[in-house]
């Protein structure tokens, strides 16, 4: 005869009034209890190692493309949605609390990617890290016969564009002479999700004062202090357009290995 199994009850301790017993919180209301911590402790590990990086140089001109989150993260737009899941993004009150004026020379430039929809959020930014609006640059993206790349994404309308917003902070900081003759529009094809023109770069160097800074740098490049977790080694981990920045080094490496096996 089998026997009959134990109830065993637990007596549940007397609870603080106003306070809900651990097990029926729901899990929900537990991750957002910890998501303050989570997010303090990444900004403080953020705000190290952007100090430990530049290393007490003064930096003349800063180049950024922050991770923006999008408050809509349910469609192609959004860089962190599950399906996608390119790269962790950052709050705009985690962007703006970055130390950027403690690394700054007294005369210095701004150079801020900022998607279409997020423009407003982008001023706030410039202007948390200590500097003035003056101008910007438009990246228009474009297919190999040079007409409007209508790849892109939008929610009222098919962006080709992306904007490059300018700032100073100080006395006497115009644009150096090649500045005043450049043209603040620059037409080139897309690569890789988020990747900007590497075109830029010698604008920007001819147009502004070093020493030079990238946040959220993808790889290194020579002349600059780059800063971010792709600072180092970048290579797009998703699948993307057969010209992306990596094109030629993966070429190349195949070709060696071709070469080795022979």
């Amino acid at each position: 005869m089998k026997k009959a199994a134990k109830q065993v009850i637990r007596k549940s301790k007397p609870q603080p009034a106003g306070r809900t017993p651990a097990a029926i919180v729901p899990a929900a209301a537990l991750r957002a209890r910890r998501k303050p911590k989570i997010e303090e402790t990444r900004m403080n590990l953020a705000t190290h190692d952007l100090l430990t990086r530049t290393n007490g140089t003064r930096f003349g001109t800063v180049l950024a493309d922050p991770p923006w989150r999008f408050q809509n993260r349910t469609g192609k737009v959004a860089p962190e949605h599950r399906r996608l899941n390119r790269y962790d993004t950052m709050t705009l009150d985690e962007i703006m609390a970055l130390p950027v004026a403690d690394v700054l020379a007294d005369r210095a430039h701004l150079y801020l990617w900022v998607p279409n929809a997020l423009l407003l959020e982008g001023l706030k930014v410039l202007e948390a890290w200590g500097f003035e609006y003056k101008s910007n640059i438009v990246w228009h993206k474009v297919r190999k016969d040079g007409g409007p790349d209508g790849r892109g994404v939008g929610f009222y309308f098919r962006n080709t564009t992306e904007l490059l917003l300018f700032g100073v902070r100080g006395k006497n900081v115009r644009t150096l002479a090649p500045g005043r003759r450049q043209v603040n529009i620059l037409k080139t094809q897309k690569r890789e999700h988020s990747r900007k023109p590497d075109e830029m770069y010698p604008i920007i160097e001819a147009c502004s004062r070093g020493p030079f800074l990238e946040m959220f740098a993808r790889g290194s490049r020579p002349g600059w202090t780059t800063w971010g977790n792709q600072a180092d080694e970048y290579a797009p981990t998703w699948a993307t357009y057969a010209n992306h920045s990596q094109a030629d080094r993966e070429r190349g490496r195949a070709a060696r290995d071709l070469f080795s096996a022979e």
